[in-house]
This record gives C-alpha cells, structure tokens and sequence, in this order.
C-alpha cells in the first residue's frame, strides 16, 4: 500500500497557524492572505486560498513561516 499524502485547503493552514502558531491576519489581495507572526517584526507568509494545496506548496509556506513540518502535523492530529 503506498502512503496517501494529505489534502489541506488554504483556509485550514491560515487556521493552524492563527490558533497554534500566533500568526495574524495582515492583508488580503485576491486569493492570497498575509499572515505575520507576532506583530510587527516577525516571519511573514502568504497563503494561497485554494480549495487544495499541492504539498510543495505547504512546504514553502511552512519554511517561510519557520515551522516545521512534523510540528504542524502534530497540531493537526491534536484539532
């Protein structure tokens, strides 16, 4: 059996990192949110809202954001 990837929706990552990791909304322009950790001075990430991320794409928002990966998993399992 090969191990199936999960599909996660933009709204669903910003809402990871809202609750668990302190981001806040900073800006929208079009499909893509801005989101800054902890005010003025932290790590900024843009998130697609696609109905589903391609997991490159996850990736890259995790590495602009600082998290790592099986921290963000770890998150999910506990939501």
């Amino acid at each position: 059996m090969s191990k199936r990837k999960k599909v996660f929706s933009g709204v669903f990552v910003i809402s990871i990192l809202v609750k668990h990791f302190g981001f806040l909304f900073v800006a929208q322009r079009g499909s893509h949110v801005k989101l800054r950790a902890g005010g003025k001075g932290g790590r900024t990430t843009i998130v697609p809202l696609h109905k589903e991320l391609a997991p490159g794409t996850i990736k890259s928002i995790l590495a602009l954001a600082g998290v790592e990966k099986e921290e963000f998993m770890q998150k999910i399992e506990k939501t």
